[in-house]
Protein backbone atom coordinates (compact mmCIF):
# COMPACT_ATOMS: atom_id res chain seq x y z
CA UNK A 1 0.00 0.00 0.00
CA UNK A 2 1.82 3.50 -0.94
CA UNK A 3 2.64 5.98 1.71
CA UNK A 4 0.15 8.89 1.50
CA UNK A 5 2.54 12.03 0.33
CA UNK A 6 5.50 9.83 -0.58
CA UNK A 7 5.36 10.90 -4.27
CA UNK A 8 8.00 10.12 -6.91
CA UNK A 9 8.64 12.50 -9.40
CA UNK A 10 6.82 9.65 -11.90
CA UNK A 11 4.10 10.57 -9.94
CA UNK A 12 3.83 14.15 -10.40
CA UNK A 13 4.23 13.74 -13.96
CA UNK A 14 1.73 11.67 -14.36
CA UNK A 15 -0.43 14.49 -12.61
CA UNK A 16 -0.07 16.37 -15.40
CA UNK A 17 -2.04 14.10 -17.65
CA UNK A 18 1.59 13.50 -20.49
CA UNK A 19 -1.03 12.14 -22.86
CA UNK A 20 -3.56 15.02 -22.97
CA UNK A 21 -0.50 16.96 -23.31
CA UNK A 22 0.80 15.42 -26.17
CA UNK A 23 -2.04 16.30 -27.92
CA UNK A 24 -2.23 20.12 -26.90
CA UNK A 25 1.29 20.65 -27.42
CA UNK A 26 0.95 19.34 -30.97
CA UNK A 27 -2.33 21.14 -31.54
CA UNK A 28 -1.02 24.35 -30.67
CA UNK A 29 2.41 23.50 -32.50
CA UNK A 30 0.12 23.57 -35.58
CA UNK A 31 -1.73 26.73 -35.05
CA UNK A 32 1.32 28.55 -34.29
CA UNK A 33 2.78 26.84 -37.68
CA UNK A 34 -0.45 27.96 -40.06
CA UNK A 35 -0.57 31.32 -38.52
CA UNK A 36 0.80 34.53 -40.89
CA UNK A 37 3.39 35.82 -39.99
CA UNK A 38 6.92 35.35 -38.56
CA UNK A 39 7.55 34.37 -34.64
CA UNK A 40 11.02 34.19 -33.20
CA UNK A 41 11.87 30.51 -32.35
CA UNK A 42 12.76 31.11 -29.21
CA UNK A 43 9.68 32.83 -28.19
CA UNK A 44 8.08 29.77 -29.98
CA UNK A 45 9.55 27.34 -27.63
CA UNK A 46 8.45 29.36 -24.80
CA UNK A 47 4.96 29.72 -26.36
CA UNK A 48 4.57 26.19 -26.82
CA UNK A 49 5.98 25.44 -22.87
CA UNK A 50 3.68 27.67 -21.59
CA UNK A 51 0.88 26.21 -22.89
CA UNK A 52 2.43 22.13 -22.13
CA UNK A 53 2.70 23.50 -18.57
CA UNK A 54 -0.52 25.10 -18.23
CA UNK A 55 -2.17 21.76 -20.04
CA UNK A 56 -0.79 20.06 -17.47
CA UNK A 57 -1.99 22.24 -14.39
CA UNK A 58 -5.14 21.77 -15.82
CA UNK A 59 -4.66 18.03 -15.42
CA UNK A 60 -3.66 18.71 -11.73
CA UNK A 61 -6.09 20.50 -10.56
CA UNK A 62 -8.74 18.28 -12.64
CA UNK A 63 -6.78 14.95 -10.75
CA UNK A 64 -7.77 17.20 -7.31
CA UNK A 65 -11.40 17.89 -7.73
CA UNK A 66 -12.05 14.38 -9.14
CA UNK A 67 -10.45 12.38 -6.33
CA UNK A 68 -13.06 10.80 -5.20
CA UNK A 69 -14.99 9.90 -8.25
CA UNK A 70 -11.28 8.46 -9.69
CA UNK A 71 -11.24 6.09 -7.08
CA UNK A 72 -14.42 4.24 -7.76
CA UNK A 73 -13.27 4.16 -11.83
CA UNK A 74 -11.17 1.10 -12.83
CA UNK A 75 -9.61 3.69 -15.40
CA UNK A 76 -8.80 6.02 -13.02
CA UNK A 77 -8.34 3.88 -9.43
CA UNK A 78 -4.43 4.01 -10.19
CA UNK A 79 -3.98 7.72 -10.34
CA UNK A 80 -1.48 9.27 -8.29
CA UNK A 81 -4.35 10.81 -5.74
CA UNK A 82 -6.76 8.23 -5.39
CA UNK A 83 -3.53 6.02 -4.91
CA UNK A 84 -2.81 7.88 -1.84
CA UNK A 85 0.82 8.95 -3.17
CA UNK A 86 0.22 12.26 -3.49
CA UNK A 87 -2.18 14.40 -1.16
CA UNK A 88 -4.90 16.24 -2.50
CA UNK A 89 -3.62 19.25 -1.07
CA UNK A 90 -0.34 18.78 -3.17
CA UNK A 91 -2.36 18.06 -6.63
CA UNK A 92 -3.85 21.47 -5.80
CA UNK A 93 -0.95 23.16 -4.61
CA UNK A 94 1.20 22.25 -7.85
CA UNK A 95 -1.86 22.53 -10.51
CA UNK A 96 -2.35 26.34 -8.81
CA UNK A 97 1.48 26.92 -9.09
CA UNK A 98 2.04 25.76 -13.00
CA UNK A 99 -1.44 27.86 -14.04
CA UNK A 100 -0.09 31.13 -12.37
CA UNK A 101 3.70 30.23 -13.73
CA UNK A 102 2.36 29.62 -17.17
CA UNK A 103 -0.15 32.59 -17.85
CA UNK A 104 2.72 34.62 -16.00
CA UNK A 105 5.61 33.76 -18.66
CA UNK A 106 2.92 33.43 -21.66
CA UNK A 107 1.97 37.29 -20.95
CA UNK A 108 5.80 38.45 -20.33
CA UNK A 109 7.53 36.29 -22.85
CA UNK A 110 5.29 35.65 -26.08
CA UNK A 111 1.81 38.27 -25.85
CA UNK A 112 -1.21 39.14 -23.47
CA UNK A 113 -3.65 37.75 -25.71
CA UNK A 114 -2.13 34.49 -25.90
CA UNK A 115 -1.72 34.44 -22.00
CA UNK A 116 -5.71 35.79 -21.88
CA UNK A 117 -6.31 32.71 -23.62
CA UNK A 118 -4.01 30.44 -21.77
CA UNK A 119 -5.79 31.74 -18.27
CA UNK A 120 -9.14 30.81 -19.84
CA UNK A 121 -8.06 27.79 -20.91
CA UNK A 122 -7.11 26.72 -17.72
CA UNK A 123 -10.25 28.33 -15.83
CA UNK A 124 -12.59 26.34 -18.41
CA UNK A 125 -11.12 23.26 -17.67
CA UNK A 126 -10.57 23.04 -14.16
CA UNK A 127 -13.63 25.34 -12.95
CA UNK A 128 -16.12 25.44 -15.97
CA UNK A 129 -15.88 21.68 -16.96
CA UNK A 130 -14.42 19.96 -13.88
CA UNK A 131 -15.99 21.34 -10.89
CA UNK A 132 -19.12 23.06 -12.78
CA UNK A 133 -20.22 20.21 -15.81
CA UNK A 134 -18.87 17.45 -15.41
CA UNK A 135 -20.80 16.12 -12.62
CA UNK A 136 -24.46 18.00 -13.01
CA UNK A 137 -25.07 17.69 -16.62
CA UNK A 138 -24.53 14.83 -19.84
CA UNK A 139 -23.73 17.80 -22.13
CA UNK A 140 -20.49 18.27 -19.67
CA UNK A 141 -18.01 16.94 -22.64
CA UNK A 142 -19.94 19.01 -25.29
CA UNK A 143 -19.72 21.98 -23.22
CA UNK A 144 -16.07 21.34 -21.74
CA UNK A 145 -14.66 20.14 -25.08
CA UNK A 146 -13.86 23.99 -25.49
CA UNK A 147 -11.07 23.58 -23.15
CA UNK A 148 -9.31 21.22 -25.32
CA UNK A 149 -10.49 22.82 -28.38
CA UNK A 150 -8.48 26.63 -27.53
CA UNK A 151 -4.38 25.38 -27.75
CA UNK A 152 -4.48 25.79 -31.84
CA UNK A 153 -5.68 29.18 -30.95
CA UNK A 154 -3.33 29.95 -28.51
CA UNK A 155 -0.82 29.12 -30.59
CA UNK A 156 -1.85 31.02 -33.54
CA UNK A 157 -2.37 34.02 -31.27
CA UNK A 158 1.07 33.91 -30.32
CA UNK A 159 2.36 34.73 -33.56
CA UNK A 160 -0.33 37.23 -34.46
CA UNK A 161 -1.37 38.65 -31.32
CA UNK A 162 -5.22 38.31 -32.39
CA UNK A 163 -7.91 35.85 -33.24
CA UNK A 164 -8.87 35.17 -36.64
CA UNK A 165 -10.84 33.44 -38.64
CA UNK A 166 -8.86 30.79 -39.11
CA UNK A 167 -8.38 30.11 -35.41
CA UNK A 168 -11.42 29.67 -34.56
CA UNK A 169 -12.41 27.05 -37.36
CA UNK A 170 -9.15 25.37 -36.05
CA UNK A 171 -11.05 25.65 -32.83
CA UNK A 172 -14.11 24.09 -34.00
CA UNK A 173 -12.45 21.50 -35.63
CA UNK A 174 -11.38 19.78 -32.34
CA UNK A 175 -14.33 20.80 -30.87
CA UNK A 176 -16.80 19.28 -32.79
CA UNK A 177 -14.21 16.29 -32.50
CA UNK A 178 -14.52 15.87 -28.86
CA UNK A 179 -18.38 14.21 -28.23
CA UNK A 180 -17.95 11.07 -30.39
CA UNK A 181 -14.92 10.65 -29.38
CA UNK A 182 -15.10 10.81 -25.95
CA UNK A 183 -19.04 8.86 -26.34
CA UNK A 184 -17.42 6.32 -28.06
CA UNK A 185 -15.07 6.14 -24.79
CA UNK A 186 -18.31 6.24 -22.95
CA UNK A 187 -19.88 3.42 -24.39
CA UNK A 188 -17.55 0.52 -23.54
CA UNK A 189 -16.93 2.33 -20.03
CA UNK A 190 -20.36 3.17 -19.08
CA UNK A 191 -20.53 0.85 -16.21
CA UNK A 192 -17.69 3.10 -14.58
CA UNK A 193 -19.40 6.32 -15.60
CA UNK A 194 -22.79 5.39 -13.94
CA UNK A 195 -20.68 3.58 -10.54
CA UNK A 196 -18.84 6.68 -9.91
CA UNK A 197 -22.18 8.68 -10.45
CA UNK A 198 -20.57 11.05 -13.66
CA UNK A 199 -23.76 11.64 -16.00
CA UNK A 200 -21.92 10.68 -19.12
CA UNK A 201 -24.60 10.42 -21.79
CA UNK A 202 -24.91 6.33 -22.04
CA UNK A 203 -25.88 6.64 -18.37
CA UNK A 204 -28.56 9.21 -18.46
CA UNK A 205 -29.95 8.66 -21.84
CA UNK A 206 -29.18 5.36 -22.92
CA UNK A 207 -26.73 3.96 -25.61
CA UNK A 208 -29.48 4.15 -28.61
CA UNK A 209 -29.46 7.65 -28.27
CA UNK A 210 -25.84 8.24 -27.28
CA UNK A 211 -24.82 6.29 -30.96
CA UNK A 212 -27.64 8.67 -31.98
CA UNK A 213 -25.45 11.54 -31.38
CA UNK A 214 -22.14 10.19 -32.34
CA UNK A 215 -23.48 9.88 -35.95
CA UNK A 216 -24.69 13.53 -35.83
CA UNK A 217 -21.79 15.14 -34.34
CA UNK A 218 -19.71 12.90 -36.71
CA UNK A 219 -21.82 14.40 -39.49
CA UNK A 220 -21.11 17.91 -38.34
CA UNK A 221 -17.56 16.98 -37.72
CA UNK A 222 -16.47 16.44 -41.32
CA UNK A 223 -17.17 19.44 -43.11
CA UNK A 224 -15.62 21.50 -40.08
CA UNK A 225 -12.48 19.65 -41.13
CA UNK A 226 -12.97 20.90 -44.88
CA UNK A 227 -13.51 24.51 -44.06
CA UNK A 228 -9.68 25.26 -43.84
CA UNK A 229 -9.57 24.69 -47.50
CA UNK A 230 -12.62 26.44 -48.52
CA UNK A 231 -11.45 29.52 -46.45
CA UNK A 232 -7.87 29.94 -48.44
CA UNK A 233 -5.63 28.92 -45.51
CA UNK A 234 -5.30 25.01 -46.75
CA UNK A 235 -4.90 23.90 -50.27
CA UNK A 236 -6.16 20.78 -52.23
CA UNK A 237 -3.61 18.38 -50.14
CA UNK A 238 -5.24 18.85 -46.81
CA UNK A 239 -8.89 19.20 -48.37
CA UNK A 240 -8.73 16.20 -50.44
CA UNK A 241 -7.01 13.90 -47.63
CA UNK A 242 -9.52 15.44 -44.73
CA UNK A 243 -12.34 14.37 -46.93
CA UNK A 244 -11.06 10.51 -47.26
CA UNK A 245 -9.77 10.71 -42.83
CA UNK A 246 -13.81 12.24 -42.59
CA UNK A 247 -15.19 9.56 -45.07
CA UNK A 248 -13.80 6.96 -42.70
CA UNK A 249 -14.41 8.39 -39.54
CA UNK A 250 -18.65 8.39 -41.10
CA UNK A 251 -17.92 4.74 -41.40
CA UNK A 252 -16.88 4.28 -38.37
CA UNK A 253 -19.59 6.42 -36.85
CA UNK A 254 -22.18 4.50 -38.95
CA UNK A 255 -20.97 1.15 -37.21
CA UNK A 256 -21.60 2.30 -33.65
CA UNK A 257 -24.76 3.62 -34.50
CA UNK A 258 -26.33 0.32 -36.62
CA UNK A 259 -25.39 -1.92 -33.58
CA UNK A 260 -27.45 -2.44 -30.92
CA UNK A 261 -26.93 -3.41 -27.13
CA UNK A 262 -29.82 -5.61 -25.97
CA UNK A 263 -28.27 -8.90 -25.61
CA UNK A 264 -25.10 -9.67 -24.40
CA UNK A 265 -23.39 -10.56 -27.80
CA UNK A 266 -24.60 -7.55 -29.62
CA UNK A 267 -22.94 -5.50 -26.37
CA UNK A 268 -20.00 -7.02 -27.18
CA UNK A 269 -20.38 -5.94 -31.24
CA UNK A 270 -21.32 -2.31 -29.70
CA UNK A 271 -18.22 -2.22 -27.32
CA UNK A 272 -16.37 -3.53 -30.03
CA UNK A 273 -17.17 -1.07 -32.59
CA UNK A 274 -17.29 1.94 -29.90
CA UNK A 275 -13.63 0.93 -29.42
CA UNK A 276 -12.49 0.91 -33.10
CA UNK A 277 -13.94 3.98 -33.19
CA UNK A 278 -12.35 5.58 -30.03
CA UNK A 279 -9.30 4.55 -31.63
CA UNK A 280 -9.51 6.13 -35.13
CA UNK A 281 -10.77 8.85 -33.52
CA UNK A 282 -7.54 9.65 -31.88
CA UNK A 283 -5.32 9.15 -35.14
CA UNK A 284 -7.87 11.15 -37.32
CA UNK A 285 -7.70 14.03 -35.62
CA UNK A 286 -3.71 13.71 -35.51
CA UNK A 287 -4.00 12.78 -39.43
CA UNK A 288 -6.00 16.22 -39.91
CA UNK A 289 -3.68 18.57 -38.08
CA UNK A 290 -0.34 16.55 -39.36
CA UNK A 291 -1.58 17.51 -42.91
CA UNK A 292 -2.09 21.13 -42.35
CA UNK A 293 1.66 20.67 -40.95
CA UNK A 294 2.57 18.96 -44.09
CA UNK A 295 1.29 21.09 -45.99
CA UNK A 296 2.60 24.25 -44.44
CA UNK A 297 6.03 23.32 -43.95
CA UNK A 298 6.69 21.30 -47.75
CA UNK A 299 4.87 25.08 -49.39
CA UNK A 300 1.69 22.40 -50.35
CA UNK A 301 -0.98 25.20 -49.58
CA UNK A 302 -1.98 25.82 -52.82
CA UNK A 303 -5.70 27.60 -52.44
CA UNK A 304 -8.79 26.37 -53.54
CA UNK A 305 -9.53 29.32 -55.66
CA UNK A 306 -6.17 28.23 -57.91
CA UNK A 307 -7.62 24.80 -58.55
CA UNK A 308 -7.78 23.63 -62.21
Amino acid sequence: MPQIGMASPGDYFELLKPRVMSLVIFTALVGLVVAPGEINPVIAFTALLCIAIGAGASGALNMWYDADIDAKMARTINRPVPAGRITSREALGFGLTLSVGSVLMMALAVNYTAAFLLAFTIFFYAVIYTIGLKRRTPQNIVIGGAAGAFPPMIGWAAVTGTVSVPSVVLFLIIFMWTPPHFWALALFRSDDYEHAGVPMLPVVAGEAETRRQILIYSALLVPVTLAPGFLGFAGIFYTAFAAVLGALFLVFAFRVFRTRADTAEEKKTQDKAAKQLFAYSILYLFLVFSTLLVEQGFGLARPLELWG
